[in-house]
């Protein structure tokens, strides 16, 4: 029972399958004549969530940004946050000055925005003054007597202490006498030394009474030398005295002055007076320095030279900011660069530090303003992540050394004072990352109240076409290209909608059509045009494709050899061109596909060999398993289920995934029930669900062209086309070549609403619905496959076999 034409689907008209650009909603001629749209113009959602988060004061409303590969989403806030930051005071300087009382744990100090450069300065020129003033001081004549004084009287009571012994030891007939070993005792008779071998000749008493005047004078002798440690010690006291009292005067002027310089810094003039202090304590390094002496120096000296120790290290400064807060993006996130680090300088072998190489990471460079990250690079670095929260539950940066995390190092290190830490952390990431973060991290939400969402697309209308028009001159513009005119700007906008797979929709992915207009430029360049025009971009879009599709001209190769087996003509029972699409390296292109099917009486169960053999995903699974709910709740209600059918995509050599071939796979399931051919010069895609009812697919135009460029490769016939769910109509954005063959009739795309509309154009006749009788008419395709289902239930019925079974496997 042939269906009559008029009872068919119809194609859908030329004008339902591209949607052109309206730019009437905008005067120009050129891009050069727009303005870039303000801010986040195009993303009202995402810019509302940034300025609260920015705007509100409260611990953890950090920002997480999230959006789609080539959204830009970093220049796009940045720009937002610099605007806000001029708004906002500038956060206060930071300096590491050494603690004179324990070198390993350098003090921090803030100061007021842009003064930490000047206090450097100051104490430097502090030094440099005092390394020439104070060697001059006590080079001067007054100096030199003071201590010239001071030395005499010690040499004077050293002198007088020997002078009386040595009186008494004369007078008992006993010299003192300097050797090489020390001090030693001989007699003396007639004013000279006895020698040994006289003294020897004495009589016993005398020699006898002798060596006890040397013991007694030995002992008078040692006490006499142990005074001498004690008067040197008072010397150098007494020197020492000299020195600070000498040097008290000498700076207490610039002193003075450096700390006028900086009063009502509570902190600062803390620090001046203990470098006042260690200055007198340590006037010798002035000393010993200028004179090339090698004394001893002060504990916690370290690496550098003698003066370093006074030295400011300027950790961060709002110099460079101007009056605004900063705004700072880190590109590689190590825990080094995030929370600064201690640099080490190799001495004589071994490794030592001060606080003069403490640098500043990330978080001390964007205090008081926004620090931007990343969030994958962030999360690939080790303890960066963990340090990052430490710092903001914290509120304070702390320098940690990833060396002692791991336990490879032993060096002896300093313990900077933390710096206080108020700041934004905006982190940028997809949203699978985002979500995972949400579901695993239970800190993350502690941390990151604020979404910042962004769009991908925004809804087609004349406004929308607008703004995007005014974003790619903003392009343009920012990117030193030609300027375009209105037929490059119409054709920019159609193939944004073309990448949503959605003619109702434009994409914001800003990097895909900062790309194509790079293209479009160079070859207007190569041309000599000043001006880029519809067919240069045209151009650059086809040669974006045609670097690209390798693969697929490779795989149309095989159809055309009759490698791949694909009919484009005639009628097939149990067979038809399923459409799929494939994605490598970011271009995604059409593919048909012969799907098959054989039915016989049997236990009830659909066999899915793509997942009988583990090519099929778990979606590939679900779309099968619908199609024996569809058979069991249409046919046969009366008897039990009693087929065993049998799908599979021919010369399939790789996993197969996804719904969209569902509806193909019933309609060829069909046929082998009806024994009905389908025909082959149709291809079909759309999912269906137990109701019979086609559902929309993604991939549309991919998979339309693909058919098409197979059916062109061998000729249009005229008859060729594709089915495509109805709901998917208003995503078609086709190539130009395939509206024109649908235009001139050699081509057609037929938008299906159920099975039943399908199966009547595959097969040329009706599907049929129940009667008041319960049946389905004579000749319609239901008829035929209901009346073989029963046909299989009575074989198995007569055969004895068990109760059927539902289902697939």
């Amino acid at each position: 029972m042939p269906i009559p034409p008029a009872d068919l689907p119809t194609p859908l008209p030329p004008e339902r399958l591209y949607r052109p650009a309206d730019l009437s909603a905008l005067a120009f001629e050129t891009t050069s004549e727009l303005a870039a749209p303000p801010g986040l113009t195009t993303q009202p959602r995402a810019e509302a969530a940034i300025a609260f988060g920015t705007g509100i004061a409260q611990r953890g409303f950090n920002i997480f940004a999230i959006g789609a590969i080539g959204a830009r989403l970093q220049q796009a806030v940045r720009a937002q946050l610099e605007e806000t930051a001029r708004t906002r005071p500038p956060p206060p300087d930071y300096v590491y000055v050494n603690n004179f009382a324990a070198p390993h744990r350098p003090r921090a100090i803030a100061l007021p925005g842009q003064r930490a450069p000047a206090l450097q300065k100051a104490v430097h020129d502090l030094i440099e003054e005092l390394r020439v003033s104070l060697p001059a001081l006590f080079e001067s004549e007054d100096y030199q007597k003071r201590r010239a004084s001071l030395e005499q009287s010690v040499r004077a009571k050293h002198e007088v202490a020997f002078a009386a012994l040595n009186e008494k030891a004369l007078s008992r007939n006993i010299a003192i006498l300097r050797t090489p070993m020390g001090f030693g005792m001989a007699p003396v008779r007639d004013g000279k030394v006895v020698p040994p071998e006289v003294f020897n000749a004495w009589p016993e008493a005398e020699q006898t009474a002798v060596r006890e005047a040397i013991g007694e004078l030995e002992k008078e002798l040692e006490q006499t030398l142990r005074s001498i440690p004690r008067l040197e010690k008072e010397m150098r006291d007494a020197v020492r005295a000299l020195n600070r009292e000498t040097a008290r005067v000498s700076i207490a002027q610039p002193i003075e002055q450096l700390k006028a310089g900086f009063a009502g810094l509570p902190a600062v003039l803390e620090h001046i007076e203990a470098i006042r202090a260690d200055l007198l304590e340590n006037v010798q390094l002035f000393i010993a320095t200028e004179a090339g002496a090698d004394g001893p120096l002060p504990a916690g000296m370290g690496p550098g030279g003698p003066f370093d120790r006074y030295e400011v290290n300027v950790l961060v400064t709002q110099a460079d900011h101007a009056e605004a807060a900063p705004v700072v993006e880190e590109l590689h996130p190590t825990l080094a660069n995030l929370v600064g680090r201690i640099e080490y300088l190799q001495v004589q072998g071994a490794l030592v530090t001060n606080f003069r190489l403490i640098k500043a990471g990330a978080l001390h460079r964007a205090n008081g303003g926004t620090l931007l990250l990343d969030a994958r690079s962030l999360l690939t670095e080790p303890f960066s992540w963990p340090a990052l929260k430490r710092a903001l539950l914290r509120q304070e940066v702390t320098i940690e050394d990833v060396a002692r995390f791991i336990g490879i190092t032993t060096t002896v290190s300093l313990e900077p004072d933390p710096i206080p830490l108020d700041l934004k952390v905006v982190l940028f990431g997809d949203r699978m990352l985002y979500y995972l973060l949400a579901a695993y991290d239970p800190e993350f939400g502690q941390h990151f109240k604020v979404l910042a969402d962004f769009d991908d697309d925004i809804a087609r209308a004349p406004a929308s076409e607008a703004l995007l028009a005014r974003l790619i001159g903003g392009i343009a513009q920012e990117a030193k290209l030609r300027p375009l005119d209105r037929t490059g700007v119409a054709r920019v906008i159609e193939h944004a909608a073309r990448l949503t797979e959605d003619s109702s929709k434009l994409t914001l992915l800003v990097e895909r059509l900062h790309d194509l207009l790079v293209e479009a430029d160079f070859l207007a360049a190569r041309d000599g045009r000043a001006v880029v025009g519809r067919a240069e971009v045209t151009q650059a879009i086809a040669q974006q494709i045609r670097r690209l599709s390798r693969v697929q001209e490779r795989g149309q190769e095989m159809i055309l050899r009759d490698i791949a087996l694909i009919e484009t003509s005639g009628a097939r029972i149990g067979q038809l061109n399923g459409l799929s699409v494939l994605s490598l390296g970011g271009y995604a292109f059409g593919r048909p596909s012969r799907i098959t099917c054989r039915v016989r009486a049997g236990g009830g169960k659909i066999v899915d060999i793509e997942r009988e053999v583990e090519l099929g995903g778990p979606l590939h699974s679900k779309g099968v398993l619908i199609l024996s709910g569809f058979l069991a709740g249409r046919y046969a209600l009366d008897a039990p289920m009693s087929v065993a059918a049998s799908l599979v995509f021919e010369q399939s050599y790789g996993g197969v995934d996804g719904d969209s071939a569902s509806s193909a796979e019933l309609y060829v399931l069909l046929s082998a029930l009806a024994e009905v051919p389908l025909r082959q010069d149709l291809a079909c895609t759309g999912s269906v669900n137990q109701h019979g009812v086609v559902q929309a697919i993604g991939g549309v135009n991919e998979k339309i062209e693909g058919f098409f460029d197979l059916c062109a490769a061998r000729g249009l016939s005229g008859t060729q086309g594709v089915m495509i769910p109805a709901s998917n109509a208003q995503h078609l954005m086709l190539r130009e070549d395939v509206v024109a063959a649908c235009a001139e009739g050699r081509f057609a795309i037929y938008p299906i609403a159920t099975i039943d509309q399908g199966i009547a154009l595959l097969t040329g006749r009706p599907a049929g619905t129940r009667g008041a009788d319960g049946a389905y008419p004579e000749g319609s395709i239901n008829r035929m496959v209901e009346e073989r289902l029963r046909q299989f239930a009575k074989l198995r019925k007569e055969a004895g076999g068990a109760p059927a079974e539902t289902g697939a496997t």
